[in-house]
């Protein structure tokens, strides 16, 4: 049995990252990276969140892998390297890694110990499957290091489903496809596979960021707990509120934390002044229309794109030839 590679490239620089929130937090319209909701008992409640019924996100892109698997098998190249971006738990990938014909995986995430265990399982699944996980932050390039020793006559399968796509606005999603088309090599057949939420009722999205358990809210108010660690702040939850809404003119749910009450936040040489209902801009999810999508990425460079979507179009898997 094969045993995976792990190669860590990302490494923490706490002196940035605080130099990053701090900006953002002291910008006229505060905000922050959506990357920062995202620290131990973040990724927990968005799991939780993806099994509640308004998010049916996650749900909706399972059914439509499946109901398509054989149409997707035929377009795609058979022996290809998948790499598979913000891999996680790497389940999505693992349940197309053998009807896809896969010939190597490669899981993408920030830490390789994201990885590390979900890889070993897949590889038991998989035995003789060459595997690598790789820890880099790819939101500005994907560097593929020579220690992968990636062919170049191998087709690569760019994998990025979820529609984490949609936390870019269109000019830095233009940006990050450009990217991954530059990172799918020369090998004919490649191309990105992803996954794309698309654009729904206002009220039934905005459902879906403000459930009725309280668990999105839950999700956006520990960001604040996560930036008091990273920078020495002193957000206290209990003064914050969760909002969800639909800006129509940018077609995109906007997460916001708003302040109950006028109140300062504080940290190691500086502060902030809040007014009550006054934001912090935490999260945007970008919805698409299947046309507007496919506009996007033949201007990213992508060749040709082959598009399926679920019985009620609310999802979409696009196929983009490199």
């Amino acid at each position: 049995m094969s045993t995976p590679q792990f190669i860590q490239l990302y490494q923490h620089n706490a002196a940035a990252v605080a130099q990053e929130l701090l900006q953002g937090l002291s910008a006229p319209q505060a905000f922050t990276s959506p990357k920062y909701l995202y620290d131990a008992l973040g990724s927990r409640l968005f799991e939780a969140i993806t099994q509640l019924p308004e998010y049916d996100l996650t749900r909706t892109e399972a059914n439509l892998m499946q109901l398509h698997s054989a149409s997707m098998a035929a377009e795609l190249p058979l022996g290809a390297c998948w790499i598979d971006l913000g891999a996680g738990n790497c389940e999505k990938a693992g349940r197309l890694l053998g009807p896809m014909g896969a010939g190597r995986y490669v899981a993408v995430d920030i830490s390789v110990d994201f990885v590390r265990q979900a890889l070993d399982v897949l590889q038991r699944q998989h035995p003789g499957l060459p595997m690598a996980g790789l820890g880099v932050d790819f939101s500005g390039g994907l560097p593929l290091p020579t220690e992968l020793a990636l062919d170049p006559a191998q087709p690569r399968v760019l994998f990025y489903p979820g529609s984490s796509i949609g936390n870019f606005t269109p000019e830095q999603a233009l940006d990050f496809l450009r990217n991954l088309h530059s990172a799918c090599g020369t090998a004919p057949g490649s191309g990105l596979l992803i996954g794309v939420d698309l654009l729904k009722d206002p009220a039934e999205l905005e459902a879906a960021y403000d459930d009725a358990l309280g668990v999105t809210a839950a999700f956006d108010l520990n960001l604040l707990l996560h930036i008091n660690r990273l920078v020495g702040s002193n957000f206290a939850v209990r003064d914050w509120r969760h909002l969800s809404r639909f800006n129509a003119a940018q077609s995109r749910v906007e997460m916001h934390l708003q302040a109950r009450h006028a109140l300062t936040v504080q940290w190691p040489g500086g502060q902030r002044q809040f007014a009550a209902g006054e934001t912090i801009h935490t999260e945007n999810a970008c919805k698409w229309t299947v046309k507007n999508f496919e506009s996007l990425l033949l201007s990213a460079g992508f060749e040709s794109t082959r598009v399926w979507t679920d019985p009620k179009e609310r999802f979409a898997v696009f196929w983009a030839l490199a």
